[in-house]
């Protein structure tokens, strides 16, 4: 009797490109990448002398990192879209999971300039009200105070 097949998963070219650009970000932005890239302008600024410093020399590093440049934009921009949709969506499922929050929060990457001022102001008379009712009671807001000294506070005053 034979082992039953397992159905292979068909990955879509969608879903293999963010793999490779997943993993081509997090190699090129490791210590070693780095690295490499040093010692590749090292080596070639100690060929200058061989080549005379030459149009070709220069051309051969302007060429190599143009087309370096010009690929990674692609590759981080797609990183960094994929990850900022997953953010998004991780928040708008912890605003609908949270009883009293305000599900029209949900979906603000899609507000206009106008909305988004809005909002931002609303929050910002929102922020002034809390730090004033705070004061009201004795609590210290300014920037410069954390915990720590507030405990600290509390203690001497004891």
């Amino acid at each position: 009797m034979t082992a039953p097949r397992r159905e292979q998963k068909k990955i879509s070219l969608t879903d293999r490109f963010t793999a490779f650009t997943r993993w081509a970000a997090e190699t090129v932005g490791s210590v070693w990448a780095s690295l490499a890239a040093l010692l590749v302008i090292a080596i070639w600024a100690a060929t200058g002398p061989l080549f005379g410093f030459s149009d070709t020399w220069q051309l051969v590093i302007n060429t190599s990192t143009t087309i370096i440049t010009f690929l990674m934009v692609f590759i981080i921009q797609h990183t960094q879209n994929h990850d900022s949709k997953a953010l998004h969506l991780k928040l708008d499922e912890v605003i609908r999971a949270i009883r009293g929050a305000r599900n029209d929060l949900v979906d603000l990457e899609d507000m206009s300039e106008a909305e988004l001022k809005a909002l931002a102001e609303e929050f910002a008379a929102l922020h002034d009200r809390e730090c004033a009712a705070f004061k009201k009671h004795g609590h210290d807001l300014t920037p410069n105070s954390s915990g720590a000294q507030t405990r600290a506070q509390k203690a001497k005053d004891k």
